[in-house]
């Protein structure tokens, strides 16, 4: 996994195609990212539906209970299959203005 930090988010890259080894590394570090707000950048490395994506509900509610933010961009998903409370966007810009709206509600107490 490639881990980039910058002062308001975390972006995490698989380094290979298997999204199944991407979830456990995620899994076995996520005490590491816990605080942080994190995008999950699937754009070049991984090919997969909703089903596959839908591994990554719990992780996604677990970081919206603590109150930060969980964004993974990959292109070619249905909107429509997506659960309301998942963020899934195409591309990275939409992913930082997906975090600023969460910082916004997060300001407004929703």
């Amino acid at each position: 996994m490639e881990i980039t930090k910058t002062e308001n988010y975390t972006i995490l890259k698989p380094i290979d195609s298997s999204l199944k080894k991407f979830l456990k590394n995620l899994e076995d570090n996520l005490l590491e990212f816990k605080n942080q707000h994190l995008i999950l950048d699937f754009s070049e490395k991984i090919n997969t539906n909703i089903k596959e994506l839908l591994l990554f509900l719990n992780i996604n509610n677990q970081h919206r209970e603590n109150g930060t933010s969980f964004v993974i961009i990959i292109d070619g998903i249905e909107i429509d299959e997506i659960p309301d409370e998942m963020n899934i966007v195409p591309t990275f810009t939409e992913a930082i203005d997906i975090l600023e709206m969460d910082a916004i509600e997060r300001d407004l107490g929703f």
